[in-house]
């Protein structure tokens, strides 16, 4: 009885385990956490394209000036829009192909990668 009574929880050295493990995963969300945030914001202004019909946007141009200006207005400034984006127009809808990678170091030599490629089909107004 004596025994079962005397163990009452982690001890110092497995507190210090767990609030080990807990930093390291917070500190690594912390940094590819960002870049799915804008991920998604890029996302969501290439299909805005589809359902907002007062842009009337009809050429690859304007598309890239689109998605150029929601990149400024969500202060995503770190893509190279004409590298990471291809358009191209087909039968009245536009085939964007979104690529690209991003590295964020971790620890010395070691980095965390996030690689997007998504292709998306948005029809025009």
């Amino acid at each position: 009885m004596k025994f079962a009574r005397s163990q009452k929880g982690l001890s110092m050295l497995s507190w210090l385990v767990v609030l080990t493990v807990v930093a390291f995963l917070a500190s690594t969300s912390f940094k590819v956490l960002p870049h799915y945030l804008d991920f998604f914001s890029l996302q969501k202004i290439i299909t805005s394209v589809e359902t907002e019909k007062a842009l009337n946007i009809s050429s690859p141009g304007e598309f890239f000036s689109h998605v150029e200006r929601g990149l400024m207005v969500n202060n995503i400034r770190d893509l190279d829009l004409r590298k990471v984006l291809e358009v191209r127009m087909e039968n009245n809808e536009f085939y964007a192909h979104l690529k690209y990678e991003k590295r964020e170091p971790l620890i010395e030599n070691l980095d965390l990668v996030v690689h997007f490629d998504r292709e998306y089909r948005v029809r025009a107004p």
